[in-house]
């Protein structure tokens, strides 16, 4: 079989595209990326925009990358077996984003039941201790000057809660909707979703601004600062994501494309957005509640 052609036979079709050139361009976009980032950290002037440039190969790389899958798709070139690998390939991408995540509450566990109390012990077991009153009680402050508002579970977290759970249940109903083969539902409710990852987006840019200007609650404010922003930030950055992955798949439903029988595209996007809510609500029960 030729590359880029069908072979007839379905009981042992797979689709193999033609050789191509976006990963190598991508990685390249990776390596300006985080070597302007280096560049920044270390003060070069240029480091900005070799990030920029990183940047922009990366999203010329996503459109390009993408419209082409989305042409093959379209044109009928996947099929039984295409469709199990991307089912594979997704389920293995949310398998890597849970070790990351739990990578970081696992870190978060760490400093706040081992090490932070550990350190607070120090001047009764050895007679010395990290600063002056330093106790080691969560949420630890810092040095003496670095005092922060721990952040509430109340006011806008309980509110952005209320809006991811939402949003599970719209993409569900559009997800419905595509099934009964209910084109209006199925936009309605992916929009809803996607409106409602925005208005999240939204409260959490207005809570770190918050946080920052009347808390005192910052990035260097101690053990509670990092583990909150590091937590919160990345997962502020999935939803981002998520949100924009329903977006295009909105407008690929409104041009037509996916139908009740052929729809991973759909699919995979809406397991990620539930992965997405399922690890706000541990993260709100361990970062803003307890």
């Amino acid at each position: 079989m030729k590359t880029g052609q069908i072979q007839s036979d379905s009981r042992v079709h797979y689709f193999v595209p033609d050789p191509s050139l976006y990963p190598v361009i991508l990685s390249g976009g990776m390596l300006l990326l985080a070597l302007g980032f280096i560049q920044i950290l270390n003060a070069f002037p240029l480091g900005k925009w070799v990030m920029l440039g990183g940047f922009v190969i990366i999203v010329y790389v996503l459109f390009g990358w993408f419209g082409r899958v989305i042409s093959e798709s379209q044109s009928g070139a996947y099929r039984d077996w295409e469709d199990l690998s991307f089912r594979y390939g997704m389920i293995w991408f949310i398998a890597t984003e849970v070790m990351f995540f739990a990578a970081f509450f696992g870190a978060l566990f760490y400093m706040r039941i081992i090490s932070v109390p550990v350190l607070g012990g120090m001047e009764s077991a050895h007679g010395t201790t990290l600063w002056p009153g330093f106790t080691g009680d969560w949420p630890t402050s810092g040095p003496k000057g670095a005092e922060f508002t721990p952040m509430g579970a109340w006011g806008i977290p309980a509110i952005n809660t209320a809006l991811l759970l939402s949003s599970g249940a719209t993409v569900t109903w559009a997800h419905w909707g595509l099934l009964r083969n209910n084109r209006i539902q199925l936009v309605l409710g992916l929009g809803a979703t996607v409106v409602l990852g925005i208005l999240f987006l939204g409260f959490q840019a207005y809570e770190y601004h918050h946080a920052y200007t009347e808390l005192g609650l910052t990035m260097g404010a101690g053990a509670y600062g990092a583990t909150f922003f590091m937590l919160t930030g990345f997962h502020g950055f999935h939803v981002l994501v998520g949100m924009l992955m329903l977006l295009f798949i909105t407008l690929r439903l409104m041009k037509g494309h996916f139908t009740p029988e052929r729809h991973f595209g759909f699919e995979g996007a809406a397991w990620y957005w539930h992965f997405v809510d399922v690890v706000w609500l541990g993260l709100y029960v361990v970062v803003y509640w307890l």
